[in-house]
């Protein structure tokens, strides 16, 4: 009997009981009402939200405690563009000839880390050479710190467009990049490119359908994809499963983008009153990136910073974007939180929010586009974006009231990711 006994003790289930998290909230905003509450308890169990609560809730004596009375708490914060890949440096152009893919995955986890400690808990890489992929992977498995990755992997371009890899170089090394590469010319290339991107692991399209700024090309502006071309794309990505970002500066590109069904355009610069009409017609969201416009624009000013050709184009387009993003907030254009990380430091993205309020946004709808209309754009609104019970629980608190001094977003006390604390 004795025997049997200790058998039925082994072959029994062990009960395991996680460790809640109380987390005291001195202010707590509430993104999806717009609010702020005072002195809120937040009970974290494992990954999720289990309850949001009025007044400091005592906890269990099996309960980890985390005072944040006298912070502001908010929902992780979502970067709609970046490009964890790179950092803005005048030697960006000669070392495409001298880093390896393993340089590149290396100083990633730099600034992934650099990211996350400045409390932004989701981004979308919105294009490099696929190590963005490998690195939102290795950050799922917890083999390095970072944030939530939604990768674009490559992005889609045409032949000398911007995103096509070998602009700039000397004729015998351009050869003639492919969809593989994310460089299609015609229908039948911008399917194969969209596939491509689907059997490499990516969680979204990023398309250049305008020059850019900083590809080694005359043009910043013109439009770089014909309409069947990007309807294709388009059609292809929903089958997919994908949305798909555009990046444009010029007007005609965003008119073509827009009309044939983008779901966000990423930079916008010459955006006009009939774009930001079409753009509320279909729901298209605009991510600004005016941190990016004002760092070119300020590196242009640097003699050698960036090549001849694209000296002018920073000094040019630049400066235009916060004015921008004024009348397009304005207009009542749907607005979601997006800096470009990467053309300038990483770790700053927090700037975004200070350019934002300067051109008239409130300070709470600019964090809402950092969170809940980053979720809605993202696709991931119903487990990220706000702190509400059953979400994930990623949280952060600032010093400060940001509502009452927008500068207090670049005071990130505390980061918690899906239950984590990371900082």
């Amino acid at each position: 009997m004795r025997l049997i006994a200790l058998l039925l003790i082994c072959i029994a289930p062990v009960v395991v009981f996680s460790q809640r998290t109380v987390i005291h909230c001195g202010k707590l905003i509430d993104v999806e009402k717009g609010t702020v509450l005072n002195k809120q308890t937040i009970v974290v169990d494992g990954t999720k939200i289990v309850s949001v609560e009025n007044g400091f809730t005592k906890p269990l004596s099996t309960d980890k405690l985390i005072d944040l009375s006298d912070k502001t708490v908010m929902p992780g914060l979502m970067d709609s563009h970046v490009h964890l890949e790179s950092e803005t440096s005048p030697n960006n152009y000669s070392q495409r000839f001298t880093r390896n893919v393993a340089d590149i995955a290396f100083t990633s986890t730099i600034y992934a880390r650099e990211t996350l400690k400045a409390g932004f808990t989701s981004v979308r890489d919105l294009g490099g050479n696929g190590v963005n992929t490998s690195l939102r992977d290795a950050i799922n498995s917890k083999v390095i710190v970072g944030p939530r990755v939604y990768s674009a992997g490559k992005s889609i371009a045409t032949t000398g467009g911007h995103a096509d890899p070998t602009n700039g170089v000397r004729k015998d090394l351009m050869g003639d990049p492919g969809p593989e590469a994310g460089v299609i010319n015609g229908i039948s290339d911008a399917r194969k490119a969209v596939r491509q991107r689907y059997k490499e692991g990516v969680d979204v399209i990023k398309i250049t359908a305008s020059g850019g700024v900083l590809s080694v090309a005359k043009s910043g502006e013109n439009p770089q994809f014909m309409e069947d071309e990007l309807e294709e794309i388009i059609k292809t990505a929903n089958d997919y499963g994908l949305k798909v970002a555009a990046h444009c500066h010029g007007t005609e590109a965003m008119l073509r983008a827009v009309r044939a069904g983008v779901h966000s355009i990423e930079h916008g610069t010459y955006m006009t009153p009939e774009v930001m009409d079409l753009m509320k017609q279909k729901g298209t969201y605009y991510v600004p990136t005016i941190t990016a416009g004002k760092s070119v624009a300020d590196s242009s000013k640097i003699p050698n910073y960036y090549p001849p050709l694209v000296q002018p184009k920073a000094a040019t387009i630049g400066p235009k974007i916060q004015s921008t993003f004024a009348a397009a907030y304005k207009a009542g254009v749907k607005i979601a939180f997006g800096t470009d990380a990467g053309v300038y430091k990483h770790g700053k993205n927090w700037l975004e929010f200070v350019y934002m309020v300067e051109a008239g946004m409130p300070a709470m709808e600019a964090i809402q586009s950092a969170t809940i209309e980053a979720a809605k754009l993202i696709g991931n609104w119903e487990e990220l974006g706000s702190i509400k019970t059953g979400k994930i629980a990623d949280i952060i608190a600032v010093d400060g009231d940001p509502i009452k001094d927008i500068q207090s977003m670049g005071k990130v006390k505390f980061v918690m990711k899906a239950g984590v604390q990371y900082f």
